[in-house]
C-alpha cells in the first residue's frame, strides 16, 4: 500500500438496516475481495476463490437469515487474508502468514507500518461500524442478539469432519446451548457444541468485543460449506436455522424469567 492509499477506509457493508428484529447478523468472512491497494497477495485465482480467502456460502446464508429474522446484517468488505475482522490487531491470524496448508506470500514479512495501514483501513472502520449498529439498536430498546455466521470445509488437513452445524460460545454459553438443544430436536443436522472450533482457537473475538461488554445474548454459527453450496441448500438451511434461533432465544428468555 503506497502513501496515497494509507488514508483509505473500507467500511463494513450493512444490509437490511431498517429491520426491527432483535438479531444482528455478522459475517466477518463473507468476502473474497482483494482491493488493488494490496493486490492478490501472491495467490492464484483458484486460491483466492478457495476457503482460505473467505467462508463460501456464509454470506448467502446470512442474507437469507436476515430476511427471515427481520435482522440487520453487517459483513466485511475484503478477504480475511487482507485483514480478518474476527481477529484483534495483535493476533497472528489478523493478517495470516499461513492458512491451512497454504502460505500467503503477500503477508510474509509485513512491516509494522503495513500492519498499521491495514488495521486503519479495514479493522478500525469495521469495529466502529458494527459498534454503531449495535449501540443504535440498544438505544432503540431492541437489546440486540449478536450472531456471527461462518462456514467450514468438510475436510481439514486430510481429515473428514462429521459435524455439520457447529455452535460456538465465548463467556456466555446460554444461547449456544439453547441453539444446540433446539437444533438436535428440530433438524437432522449433526450439531455439536464448540466444534469444529472453540473460543480457545481465538474465533470469538467479535462476540467478545461487541456482545459481552453489553451483556447481550450471542452465538457463533458454523455451517459445513457443502451443505450451503447451492441457492436451494441455502434457502433450506435458512428456513431451519431461523426457527432454531428464534426458539433458542425464547428458551433463554424463559430461563431468565425462571431464575
Amino acid at each position: 500500500m503506497n502513501g496515497a492509499e494509507t488514508s483509505m477506509r473500507f467500511e463494513p457493508l450493512i444490509e437490511n438496516a431498517a429491520a426491527q428484529g432483535r438479531f444482528v447478523l455478522v459475517c466477518e468472512h463473507g468476502s473474497n475481495a482483494f482491493p488493488k491497494a494490496w493486490g492478490d497477495l501472491g495467490l492464484t485465482a483458484a486460491e483466492r476463490a478457495a476457503h482460505i480467502a473467505w467462508d463460501p456460502g456464509a454470506l448467502d446464508l446470512a442474507r437469507a437469515l436476515a430476511l427471515r429474522l427481520q435482522a440487520v446484517l453487517v459483513h466485511a468488505p475484503v478477504s480475511r487474508l487482507i485483514y480478518d475482522c474476527n481477529r484483534a490487531p495483535d493476533m497472528a491470524g489478523a493478517m495470516p502468514l499461513r492458512s491451512e496448508v497454504y502460505t500467503i506470500p503477500g503477508n510474509a514479512a509485513i512491516s509494522a507500518q503495513e500492519r498499521l495501514a491495514r488495521t486503519q483501513a479495514v479493522y478500525l472502520p469495521w469495529v466502529q461500524g458494527l459498534q454503531r449498529v449495535i449501540a443504535e439498536r440498544i438505544a432503540l430498546g431492541l437489546r440486540p442478539v449478536v450472531v456471527t455466521v461462518h462456514s467450514f470445509t468438510p475436510v481439514y488437513h486430510g481429515v473428514a469432519r462429521a459435524v455439520e452445524f457447529g455452535v460456538i460460545h465465548d463467556a456466555d454459553d446460554s444461547l449456544a446451548r439453547a441453539v444446540v438443544a433446539v437444533a438436535a430436536q428440530k433438524t437432522r443436522l449433526n450439531v455439536q457444541l464448540n466444534a469444529p472450533y472453540s473460543a480457545a482457537d481465538q474465533v470469538t473475538h467479535s462476540l467478545r468485543l461487541h456482545a459481552t461488554p453489553y451483556g447481550l445474548p450471542n452465538v457463533m454459527l458454523e455451517l459445513r460449506n457443502d451443505l450451503i453450496a447451492t441457492p436451494e441448500q441455502v434457502s433450506d438451511m435458512a428456513d431451519q436455522l431461523a426457527v432454531v434461533l428464534n426458539m433458542g432465544l425464547v428458551e433463554i428468555q424463559r430461563q431468565a424469567k425462571a431464575s
